[in-house]
């Protein structure tokens, strides 16, 4: 099997966490090593792999794959030299800052002939991948409205300073946002108009940690909901169709696996807790149901795997530049709507 070489930009908890155990444990991925700033601590875990002094020395070596997982402020900084250097990038979400940055990399990308995947692995939730299959299997009826939640109860602040300093990449809307909005967009496609409510509530806080968007369809309506003051979580996934319903939480185990140092495996990882089953409420061939949902398991691996198929055989990558596009359309709009209070179209 061919190896793309990969280097991550950083390893501190998304290089450790979400990119090298899968990077390690793809047959079709050969990890060089990470830009390391300060702490030097990719070899401790992974003793054959090189610690780069800058992105110069990453771009330099015989790489064909980087990772830009650096704070969200430096994305188009660092992915604009990747492409331009002729290497494929994958971008951690918030993709860019701006809509207008997003497209110039889609944009040098396709000039440069290179592949630019923004890494939204959420798609690979087990919670979201059963409420993917439930809506597509049409038990639901025509859609009405669908809410979904990344709720938390933590009223401290980050001691991570680029997440508490006022930047164009600080912010709830531009951390969890990204996520719900391209989960929306991945079922939905793109909204008609957007409506948002983006506010501070924790104490001496100087970004964004509450948003409530409404995204609005021709036909039906999606609410996405963030914020760090919900000790009794709401369900994760609320969708309401014109037969029935099914409520969902959130039950993903993979990133506390992760974190816990567990390594990723192709049979059982993934596997939710059957405590946390969604609850589907509908009408069968004229007769009422009301049942637990068996889930499906979560795999981001299938990111990994879908990076790996589009750089070997051409093929599209499993979360596009234009899906960041427009998850920043989407950003951007809510914090004009914010700003003016009022309904703004795409």
């Amino acid at each position: 099997m061919q190896q793309i070489k990969t280097a991550l930009l950083s390893y501190g908890m998304s290089g450790k966490v979400f990119h090298a155990p899968f990077l390690d444990i793809h047959p079709g991925f050969e990890l060089l090593g990470s830009w390391e700033r300060t702490k030097k601590l990719i070899q401790l875990d992974y003793p054959d792999v090189k610690s780069y002094a800058s992105i110069e020395d990453v771009l330099a070596d015989d790489v064909d794959l980087v990772i830009v997982n650096t704070p969200v402020g430096t994305h188009y900084e660092y992915a604009k030299k990747v492409l331009l250097a002729g290497k494929h990038a994958v971008v951690e979400k918030a993709f860019t800052t701006t809509a207008a940055e997003a497209k110039e990399l889609n944009e040098i990308a396709k000039e440069k002939g290179v592949k630019l995947a923004v890494f939204q692995n959420r798609r690979w939730d087990s919670d979201f991948k059963t409420i993917q299959k439930v809506i597509e299997d049409g038990v639901l009826g025509d859609l009405v409205e669908a809410e979904f939640h990344f709720d938390r109860y933590n009223p401290l602040l980050s001691p991570k300073a680029h997440k508490e300093t006022a930047n164009d990449g600080a912010g709830i809307l531009k951390d969890l946002g990204p996520h719900l909005i391209d989960q929306a967009i991945c079922l939905f496609g793109s909204p008609k108009s957007v409506f948002g409510d983006i506010r501070i509530t924790r104490e001496n806080s100087l970004v964004d940690d509450w948003i409530d968007l409404l995204l609005i369809y021709e036909n039906f309506r999606v609410r996405l909901k963030a914020g760090f003051f919900v000790r009794e979580a709401n369900p994760a996934y609320t969708i309401h169709g014109k037969k029935g319903s099914f409520l969902k939480p959130r039950g993903d185990v993979q990133e506390d696996k992760l974190k816990e140092g567990e390594k990723p495996n192709l049979e059982s990882w993934g596997t939710e807790p059957e405590n946390l089953q969604g609850i589907l409420h509908t009408e069968i061939d004229g007769k009422p149901v009301r049942e637990k949902i068996e889930t499906l398991k979560g795999n981001y691996f299938s990111f990994f795997d879908g990076v790996f198929n589009s750089i070997t055989s051409d093929v599209t990558e499993p979360v596009t530049a234009e899906d960041g596009v427009k998850v920043m359309q989407v950003i951007e709009a809510a914090i004009a709507s914010t700003t003016q209070r009022k309904v703004i179209d795409l």
